[in-house]
């Protein structure tokens, strides 16, 4: 793109959804606080590995590009208020008085309204009637004291994870520095702090692992910037009630209800630069998976990631490429 700058994003993998996430983060941040910078998303199809590539206003070096994320984030972390609750355990007229709520916000650019209806809808209820179906993302419903609720507060208004490293060789980590290691660099989850299941890399099957992956001594740690930006990028992923099998369930943006009742997320891998406006149009393009429209949109690939069961936790799996011309 002339006249526009652009820095390779080597933290963002293709096949890791807390990644995708991430980077939509990255834009709705930007989008909020820097909209005159016009800020795009490629991929690096022709320039292995596969990485996004940001395209912004010239002049805008790395850290103007992180402290303007930084901003955003913060900005918007202050609307993740959800009425002291923890869960997502909400009856349906629960449910419908936040949705209405949300709508009664005055915000910039309506992000309560899209963070909320990223949650539920009052029109997908359960089968017994009690409860809201939640977004297909929420991974935790408060087993080992796990609160998706809790957690989508507290995670990006945490602005840096504590100190890394023990004792005398302890190092704090500054905001900038764990966002732009999120973004430009390979992920090493060094952050104790909360997570949301997002990263396939917490999958902690015993059968995968030479040692007890739950005890505190080898437990995996996280990558806290990364875990900000879905935070923020989870409202793009619009929910909606849907028809299926005679029965009212959850849908989502880029979500798909396999045969069998397993949940996949998808997302594309595209060439040219585009807003995050149309990538959500992408994401709910109803020929995703069509080779020629595909190749008519610019998309070179689809990655696919499946939520799985693990015990009484759940994750999601990397995800496999759907090859396209």
């Amino acid at each position: 793109m002339t006249g526009f700058e652009t820095h390779r994003l080597d933290g963002i993998e293709p096949d890791n959804l807390l990644a995708f996430m991430a980077l939509l983060g990255l834009l709705r941040s930007l989008d909020e606080v820097r909209p005159d910078w016009l800020a795009r998303v490629s991929w690096t199809v022709s320039d292995p590995p596969l990485r996004p590539a940001l395209h912004c206003l010239k002049g805008v070096d790395r850290d103007a590009l992180v402290e303007a994320a930084a901003e955003g984030v913060n900005v918007l972390a202050q609307y993740h208020e959800f009425e002291d609750r923890k869960d997502l355990a909400f009856s349906p007229k629960e449910a419908a008085g936040s949705l209405q709520g949300a709508t009664e916000i005055a915000d910039r650019g309506g992000y309560v309204t899209d963070l909320w209806a990223a949650l539920f809808s009052d029109a997908a209820i359960s089968r017994d009637g009690r409860k809201v179906e939640p977004t297909p993302l929420c991974l935790m419903f408060g087993q080992g004291h796990q609160h998706f609720l809790q957690r989508l507060a507290e995670v990006p208004r945490t602005k840096a994870p504590p100190g890394r490293g023990k004792g005398q060789g302890r190092i704090a980590v500054s905001e900038a520095e764990c966002l732009g290691e999120a973004l430009f660099a390979l992920w090493k989850r060094p952050d104790a702090t909360w997570s949301f299941r997002w990263d396939p890399h917490e999958d902690v099957r015993y059968a995968l692992r030479a040692r007890d992956p739950t005890d505190t001594a080898t437990k995996e740690t996280t990558q806290h910037g990364a875990n900000r930006l879905a935070a923020i990028g989870l409202s793009v992923l619009t929910v909606a009630p849907v028809s299926r099998r005679g029965r009212v369930r959850l849908g989502m943006l880029g979500g798909r209800r396999e045969i069998d009742g397993s949940f996949v997320f998808r997302w594309p891998i595209w060439r040219a630069p585009i807003s995050l406006a149309c990538i959500r149009s992408l994401l709910g393009h109803p020929d995703l998976g069509n080779r020629e429209t595909m190749a008519a949109l610019g998309i070179v690939d689809v990655r696919q990631a499946r939520r799985i069961s693990a015990g009484k936790y759940m994750n999601v799996t990397r995800a496999d490429p759907e090859s396209a011309p």
